[in-house]
């Protein structure tokens, strides 16, 4: 057998017959289209994607908010036209923002407490881990109901 660089077999003169024996239909990974979408999967993504959109919205808003206070009443006066009216009530942008940051903040907050048990050795049969991927949405969507509600009817 020849050998190539530093004693390595040279994979032209190396013959696997297990190779030429393998059927080719049958993915070699598991793809999507295979699994049955499930809630602990979106949770998943959901924990994801509420992380990073809490990183990457909530670090612009509070620097910008920072930056606007720094520079004094003008520049503060400017940034928060954008968010509210000129009575000092929120606008709609106020309002997606807010809400939107606030059911971020909440869901994953509530998955993270659910990988919490699931790191102690818990929740892992099927039936109880889709269970509380439900909870954890059913809560986020509650407890930003029940924030909102307070902020908007206790003014």
């Amino acid at each position: 057998m020849q050998h190539g660089h530093r004693g390595f077999i040279s994979a032209a003169k190396q013959k696997e017959p297990a190779l030429a024996t393998r059927s080719t239909n049958r993915p070699l990974s598991p793809h999507l289209s295979i699994w049955k979408w499930g809630p602990h999967m979106l949770v998943s993504i959901l924990h994801r994607a509420t992380g990073s959109g809490l990183a990457l919205v909530g670090t612009v808003l509070l620097v910008g908010w920072l930056a606007a206070a720094a520079a004094g009443e003008a520049s503060y006066a400017a940034f928060m036209d954008w968010f509210t009216l000129a009575d000092g009530r929120t606008n709609i942008v106020g309002y997606v923002l807010g809400i939107g940051l606030t059911w971020s903040l909440f869901q994953h907050i509530a998955n993270g407490v659910r990988h919490l048990f699931m790191d102690a050795g818990a929740n892992f049969e099927l039936h109880r881990n889709k269970a509380s991927a439900k909870a954890t949405m059913v809560v986020s969507v509650l407890a930003t109901l029940a924030l909102w509600a307070y902020l908007i009817m206790g003014k």
